[in-house]
């Protein structure tokens, strides 16, 4: 199984296994009783962002008893990297309607960049910046890494791009990553 494909299901009663989505799914759906939960395997797709350079998304779809993800993200060195995604529905609808909105929410966000590189170094292209928290290896955790326009930046990094703005206020907002940005 792929690394991104993995879910250890389970409880602290009976254990946990390790086990591939579709069979988590499969899973659920019997316990919740969804007999027409439809686990559809989705053809990865391209989509071109506002620099032209097209960005491959996979998809992966995450029952729980009350809901479904439907996650869309980019694969780096096999695993889940860059641009990552995500909307919430419910098991009952139809899942392409719920495909359809997240590719518009991936279409809205890749229409911006929010970061420039005008050959000094990479900066904050304008005063927002909209991105996601990740866990940083190279750190073993105790610092964020932050992925702003698909791209790894490294707390100092990022640090250092915010000295531009020294004197300024800042406002912090964490999102749910179902938000919209």
């Amino acid at each position: 199984m792929a690394s991104y494909d993995v879910v250890h299901y389970g409880s602290m009663d009976k254990g946990y296994r390790t086990l591939c989505t579709r069979c988590v799914n499969a899973e659920v759906a019997k316990l919740s009783g969804l007999d027409d939960f439809e686990n559809i395997r989705l053809e990865p797709i391209g989509i071109a962002d506002c620099a032209g350079e097209t960005h491959q998304f996979h998809f992966r779809t995450r029952l729980s008893g009350s809901g479904v993800a439907l996650d869309a993200f980019e694969l780096r060195e096999g695993n889940a990297a860059g641009y990552k995604f995500q909307m919430l529905g419910d098991p009952e609808d139809d899942l392409f309607t719920l495909l359809g909105r997240l590719i518009q929410k991936i279409r809205r966000t890749l229409s911006v960049k929010h970061l420039e590189d005008d050959g000094i170094g990479l900066h904050i292209a304008d005063q927002t910046v909209r991105g996601r928290i990740e866990w940083d290896d190279s750190q073993d955790g105790h610092v964020p890494l932050i992925v702003i326009d698909g791209r790894e930046i490294s707390w100092e990094e990022f640090g250092r791009m915010l000295m531009t703005f020294e004197g300024w206020q800042i406002k912090l907002e964490i999102l749910d990553p179902s938000d919209e940005a």
